[in-house]
């Protein structure tokens, strides 16, 4: 007859030499007695709930029908487990454990672990619903399984389970958080019975397989596709990509912090009494979605940069940078790590893809075909559009702050941390950058400027344009007074010059 759920959790000690005793016989009939008295105990509720033996039991759900049954049968399964140690600790020689007191003890609790594994599937999948980040935020204050299973994981003489005395609500939204309660409630009471039992492994395998679909399944409704691969996006045109960008930074602050958070802290609950389980559950179920998740920006940083593709890098530059400290807390387990470390590499990468875009607008700049200057010597069409697209920057403070240091990307909560809005974006690796976009499109204009016939009106044309780059500039803060004090006086050179022509 197969043993593994109890043969699994025997500690060695069990087999090891003992001393001999003279009432050893007297002593293994006097376990073997308490034994008995245990099994007949349990095997009452255990074979009128055995889904094997019963058509009503195959039904009808344990905990939803009667919980103090529930609470009768989880805690008869204890004492089983409890009285099958005890039996095997007594015994003087290793042939006692062939008892048939002790085979019928375990057949027992083998149809006790298939009714737990029947409650455990079922309250995971009608519930799902339930299991929201809302209703988990009370679960301490009204949790009734105790944190020491190995001294009275379910006694039978406790108080009754608080949830049973409900009070009225006063709206739905409440009745359904009592309810998520109750379910995680019964979860982690089952989750630590069948552990306890040396089960385990069959509570981490239906867990594991439920929770892990549910997280696929709104990862898609959230609008991530996760069959895309890093050759894909790199054959992707400009327009198409970023119909995937939006999605992934619409869902980036939900999954993080609603998604995966949820599952952490369900998981956390469920497995409380088992830090090897909540670690290989939580790393199975949210581990590889996670990890594909933000591996995505780094493919997008991986493609071909191009000036257009500027501001989304920066979006999810931002978005990474914002959830870093919940991803820390969420993925702190050794097993998910790589989830941390992948987030810090597209960080980085979206760090070097940004700069290289910026780069990129630059030259275009100083590869604008030369086209008629405005007649009246008015703002340029092509100084209306750099100046659009560098004042988009301010809406990026922190993100420039560390795309344009002088120095490598440090960790996103570095980035994300409320002393930086107090640095002036004019005083960082930025205003560098930015002089030389501006001698760039200065440079430009004076060659747009020389089209001019009349040297007033090319004077005129430089002295706009400079001014009104200049006072967009200032305006959204990226041009220090310094700065915009120097890049004045050029213009009142022009200015003088215009007046000299005329």
């Amino acid at each position: 007859m197969a043993r593994k759920g109890f043969w699994r959790v025997l500690p060695r000690k069990y087999f090891s030499h003992r001393r001999r005793v003279d009432d050893s016989s007297s002593s293994s009939s006097e376990e073997a007695s308490k034994l008995e008295e245990t099994v007949a105990r349990a095997e009452v509720v255990v074979v009128k709930w055995d889904p094997d033996s019963s058509a009503y039991a195959n039904v009808t759900s344990l905990f939803h029908e009667d919980r103090l049954e529930a609470r009768r049968f989880l805690a008869r399964v204890c004492d089983l487990q409890r009285g099958m140690l005890d039996f095997v600790a007594a015994a003087a020689e290793p042939s006692r454990l062939s008892h048939p007191c002790l085979a019928r003890a375990q057949t027992l609790m083998q149809a006790a672990m298939r009714r737990l594994e029947k409650e455990f599937y079922q309250m995971l999948a009608a519930n799902s619903d339930l299991l929201d980040p809302e209703s988990r935020s009370v679960r301490s204050s009204r949790s009734s399984v105790s944190d020491d299973h190995g001294s009275d994981l379910w006694d039978e003489s406790a108080s009754p389970d608080q949830t049973d005395g409900l009070v009225a609500r006063e709206s739905i939204a409440e009745i359904e958080r009592a309810a998520a309660v109750d379910v995680m409630t019964d979860l982690r009471a089952i989750a630590d019975t069948m552990v306890f039992a040396g089960y385990g492994f069959e509570c981490v395998r239906i867990y594991r397989t439920l929770r892990k679909s549910v997280v696929d399944e709104e990862l898609y409704q959230l609008g991530f596709d996760r069959s895309l691969s890093l050759p894909q996006i790199k054959k992707m045109d400009w327009a198409v990509l970023e119909l995937k960008i939006r999605p992934w930074l619409g869902a980036c602050r939900v999954a993080v912090r609603t998604l995966f958070h949820r599952e952490r802290v369900l998981i956390d609950h469920v497995f409380s009494n088992s830090n090897i389980a909540r670690e290989a559950v939580f790393s199975s179920v949210a581990g590889d979605a996670a990890l594909q998740f933000f591996a995505f920006p780094e493919w997008v940083a991986k493609s071909k940069w191009s000036p257009e593709k500027f501001f989304r890098l920066l979006d999810m530059h931002d978005a990474i940078g914002e959830v870093w400290p919940e991803v820390e807390l969420v993925f702190s387990f050794e097993s998910t790590s790589s989830v941390r470390t992948q987030a810090l590499a597209s960080f980085a990468k979206l760090t070097e893809a940004a700069r290289g875009a910026f780069a990129d607008f630059e030259s275009t700049i100083q590869r604008e075909p030369l086209r008629s200057p405005i007649p009246t010597g008015g703002v340029d069409p092509w100084t209306r559009h750099v100046m659009s697209y560098v004042t988009r920057l301010s809406n990026y403070h922190l993100s420039i702050l560390e795309i344009f240091a002088e120095w490598q990307p440090s960790p996103p909560q570095s980035a994300a941390a409320d002393t930086s809005s107090s640095v002036s974006v004019s005083d960082t690796g930025f205003a560098a950058r930015l002089d030389k976009l501006l001698e760039a499109l200065l440079s430009h204009l004076e060659r747009k400027a020389n089209l001019y016939r009349d040297a007033a009106l090319s004077n005129l044309f430089l002295a706009n344009n400079l001014h009104y780059a200049v006072n967009r500039l200032r305006s959204c803060g990226l041009l220090g007074e310094q700065r915009a004090a120097q890049h004045a006086a050029k213009v009142r050179q022009y200015l003088a010059g215009y007046e000299r022509m005329t």
